[in-house]
């Protein structure tokens, strides 16, 4: 019997869940995508994930389309007005890594370096089965640390390995999708 891991029941999680949420970028260089989700992520932090969901098209217009050459030259009359925004989550801190982050992933362009890449070197081992179910999902790995561990010396914040773990999933580099899913 084929079931929705999660989501059923409000048509946007839903639509999530069975087109986006593990499956990778478009193309493996589509570096803004990446800033996005992982952005999202940070946000999602302490919240419900359909939180931000709902407030994704907020998000993307107060973070010019997650633009990460656009957010880098934020300044902090862009936070007074983000904080001023009723449409995202007015977090001041997660507003600030957002805008550290771009700044970082434009860093990690100039030595010629892709976060995609960050992504895959750490990139765990495919299950051999699904899990039954999310009590058998792991909020973090050891990949997830380690990958968080790095970005934070390449300057990105608001990146914790259960937040990396988090980006992940979304982004398809780890498949936790329940047994029995009819995403398979």
């Amino acid at each position: 019997m084929s079931f929705r891991c999660f989501g059923t029941g409000d048509p946007l999680y839903e639509a999530y869940h069975d087109t986006e949420w593990g499956v990778p970028p478009a193309t493996s260089a589509d570096e803004r995508e990446l800033f996005e989700r992982l952005s999202l992520e940070a946000f999602q932090s302490g919240l419900a994930w359909i939180t931000i969901l709902r407030k994704r098209e907020a998000f993307r217009a107060a973070f010019a389309g997650f633009d990460p050459a656009v957010v880098a030259g934020f300044d902090a009359a862009d936070v007074q007005r983000l904080m001023g925004d009723a449409g995202i989550v007015r977090n001041r801190a997660k507003i600030e890594a957002t805008i550290a982050n771009a700044r970082a992933l434009l860093a990690l362009h100039q030595r010629e370096e892709q976060l995609a890449a960050l992504f895959e070197a750490h990139r765990p081992a495919a299950r051999a089965v699904r899990p039954a179910s999310f009590g058998e999902v792991p909020g973090s790995t050891p990949e997830s640390a380690a990958l968080a561990k790095q970005l934070k010396t390449l300057g990105f914040r608001f990146v914790g390995p259960t937040t990396a773990y988090a980006a992940m999933q979304a982004l398809g580099y780890v498949d936790d999708h329940l047994a029995g899913c009819l995403v398979t």
